[in-house]
């Protein structure tokens, strides 16, 4: 006999007006669903998925095709099942509850030892699953029967196996991805191994949990579950001494010159790129660039985080929230460009401006803390920045009026070290978003953020002076926040021309001297070379061929106006990577050569463009800023499609065109060498990355991963 979801008892009509939900059930359901002919409904995860609209119509009009028949119960009294059947299934944190939550936490810490294996709210190990929502996620009975029979409640990506391989080593931990090509196993220090099945000689699966059963006070370590925690994290588990080959930050390295000294791919072999692997999100449009540590990828999405196997593209882990509405510019368009990462933790930004720290190993929320002092258009997209013990980030909104800031954390806990302000206390103007991530020295101990424009962004009858400290470089003590000195690129500017583009830092010779440099190709047009000890400025030219707001930058590092109402160049550069290369002493971005009529009091006024836009790829000398090789990129020019470029010391540079080309191009030349056709727009940056000693390349495009290598 088949028996739908509710096997209810056919037995004369109850008295009416009862309404005890546990007596009609006993009466009419627990002598199939309490007797193994029917599916047991308390702890049944179907059942918790079902509205009680849901549940009202499958006991009323029952299931036929499956042996369940119709109960048209009064509707007090199906009302009453239906409330008593969803408290068989609520989560535990729904209950009422009647231990002592304070021994509860000395069980979980002390006798039941369940922090040597999970966290709960940041404390603990993250060797098993994570615990901090475990109360909301599961009933009752479901947290009682895995403390009790935990060999029957393993969680999926905990089994236990032993991986022999073929060169002799065994490694003994859980199977948290496997499929007939390979496998990927998390050993019990938390470290993540990827085994193609080529390596592999046999698994031995066993069949039990690594946790034994626990007999303790339930009741009291259930209350300890169910109550709110404050954060209190543990210390970071995992070293900062990163490995050859990882690329553990935005641009891979602190000062922003996305240059690899990974050489396997090189002239040579290039031809013979291939797509080795590729990761799908929800999200068309990724800007993000992944981060590389101990052999797995991070990554991000709107409002999510993944952990991937670096070599193969499996997923290891996912964390997501709903997206914020009502928000307003590119947070609202689930912008989000990467994460930050040191010891056991990663940073990403909601797009709402919260900060948020996950637990590495398993993606779970260690602590959030909201950046914004007050409600506002405000919204984020930056990558964080970590610095010595802290984690730096910034937010977006400047073009909806927003006053901006960058602000400083403590990695162990979410504490606020200090905030600095990019506009005045009570300035005629805001904006000064600071939505790029920036670059730090740290011999000098300095770092180096850019802001964006002011606002209101074309309408500039309230706000007169240089707006500072609008599209700026600032120099700031990372340990307080002061301000160290600044340079403003475009004062007073009425054309979007944020300097939210690469602060570059590089230590080189320059004009016969050894030089502490920062390289900047600004949103106005012009290339800059600054001394980054004091910013005092060394070079400024042109990088496109039509500039005509300004006719250069005087000695006084001040734009000489021609006509500051002029719209050359509309968007001469702006947020994608940038790379200078020691070898060939050339600075590489991608450029617009775009001029728009003079625009109009309303930002949101769409500028007319005398011609169509072309993308540009160039080499700059940085010694004379002049451009020593150009390619241009024919094609379509798409609004906010501004993927960056990617040197290596094999002598290659790595870009994205217009068309969704991924190439690859000769340092010395821009000769492309070998392109791959996506056919989607490539919003992000590429980077680079080594896995079991071979080098590959990777890249947002679309909603994908791609990851490149040699055979």
């Amino acid at each position: 006999m088949r028996l739908a979801l509710f096997a209810l008892l056919l037995v004369p009509d109850l008295a009416s007006g009862q309404t005890d939900g546990a007596k009609i059930f006993t009466e009419r359901c627990a002598g199939c669903h309490n007797t193994g002919q029917a599916p047991v409904l308390r702890g049944n995860r179907r059942v918790r998925a079902r509205s009680i609209e849901q549940l009202r119509d499958i006991i009323e009009h029952g299931i036929p095709a499956s042996g369940m028949p119709a109960f048209p119960l009064p509707s007090e009294q199906l009302d009453a099942v239906v409330r008593y059947l969803r408290s068989l299934n609520s989560a535990a944190a729904d209950n009422p509850v009647s231990g002592n939550p304070a021994a509860g936490e000395k069980i979980f810490y002390g006798s039941g030892q369940c922090s040597s294996c999970h966290m709960f709210h940041g404390r603990g190990s993250a060797l098993g699953p994570d615990l901090s929502n475990v109360a909301r996620e599961m009933t009752v009975v479901e947290i009682q029967e895995s403390l009790s029979h935990p060999d029957e409640h393993i969680t999926p990506g905990y089994e236990l196996v032993t991986v022999e391989l073929r060169d002799g080593r065994s490694v003994r931990g859980f199977a948290r991805h496997r499929t007939n090509f390979d496998m990927q196993v998390q050993d019990f220090q938390g470290a993540m191994h990827s085994f193609p099945a080529s390596e592999i000689r046999a698994v031995h699966e066993e069949k039990q949990s690594l946790m034994k059963p626990v007999n303790v006070n339930f009741d009291d370590l259930l209350a300890y579950l169910c109550k709110p925690n404050p954060i209190t994290p543990n210390p970071a588990v995992h070293s900062q001494n990163f490995r050859h080959g990882d690329w553990p930050t935005y641009n891979g390295k602190w000062n922003a010159n996305r240059y690899s000294d990974l050489t396997e791919i090189d002239k040579s072999n290039v031809s013979k790129l291939g797509l080795k692997w590729v990761f799908s999100t929800s999200h068309f449009g990724l800007e993000t660039t992944p981060l590389v540590v101990d052999g797995v990828m991070y990554m991000t999405g709107a409002n999510e985080a993944f952990a991937i196997d670096a070599a193969t593209g499996r997923e290891i882990w996912h964390y997501s929230r709903p997206r914020t509405p009502g928000l307003v510019g590119d947070a609202s368009l689930g912008t989000n460009r990467g994460v930050a990462l040191h010891g056991d933790k990663i940073f990403m930004v909601s797009d709402n401006a919260h900060l948020i720290a996950l637990n590495r190993t398993t993606g779970s929320v260690v602590w959030e803390v909201t950046m914004p002092e007050e409600p506002q258009h405000y919204g984020s997209t930056v990558s964080p920045l970590v610095v010595k013990d802290t984690v730096i980030a910034g937010v977006s909104g400047g073009d909806w009026g927003i006053r901006g800031f960058i602000a400083c954390y403590k990695i162990s806990n979410g504490q606020m070290l200090w905030r600095h302000w990019t506009v005045p206390e009570k300035p005629a103007y805001l904006g000064g978003s600071t939505w790029l991530p920036g670059s730090y020295d740290p011999e000098l101990n300095t770092l180096y953020w850019p802001t964006g424009n002011p606002w209101p962004d074309s309408d500039d009858r309230n706000r007169p002076g240089d707006n500072l400290y609008t599209n700026c470089v600032l120099a700031l003590d990372p340990d307080t926040g002061a301000l160290k000195w600044h340079y403003q690129f475009t004062p007073h500017d009425t054309h979007d021309r944020d300097a939210t583009e690469p602060m570059v830092l590089i230590d080189t010779e320059f004009h016969g001297r050894l030089r502490k440099l920062l390289l900047h190709a600004d949103r106005n047009g012009f290339f800059y070379v600054l001394d980054r000890t004091n910013g005092e400025l060394l070079l400024a030219q042109k990088f496109l061929h039509r500039v005509n707001w300004a006719s250069g930058i005087g000695s006084d590092g001040r734009p000489q106006l021609v006509n500051e109402k002029t719209g050359c160049p509309n968007d001469a550069a702006n947020w994608g990577s940038t790379a200078f290369s020691p070898a060939t002493r050339l600075y590489y971005v991608m450029t617009l050569e775009e001029c728009g009529a003079p625009r109009s009091r309303s930002f949101r006024t769409v500028d007319r463009k005398d011609e169509p836009g072309e993308k540009v790829l160039r080499a700059i000398e940085i010694e004379t800023g002049k451009v020593a090789w150009e390619v241009p990129q024919r094609g379509l020019v798409m609004m906010k499609v501004w993927p960056g470029v990617l040197a290596t010391a094999g002598g290659m540079l790595f870009y994205s065109d217009p068309n969704g080309a991924f190439v690859a191009a000769d340092q010395q030349t821009g000769e492309a060498l070998w392109h791959m056709a996506t056919n989607v727009p490539m919003k992000a940056s590429p980077m680079t990355f080594l896995s079991k000693g071979r080098q590959f390349v990777a890249i947002a495009a679309g909603p994908n991963i791609l990851c490149f290598g040699l055979p």
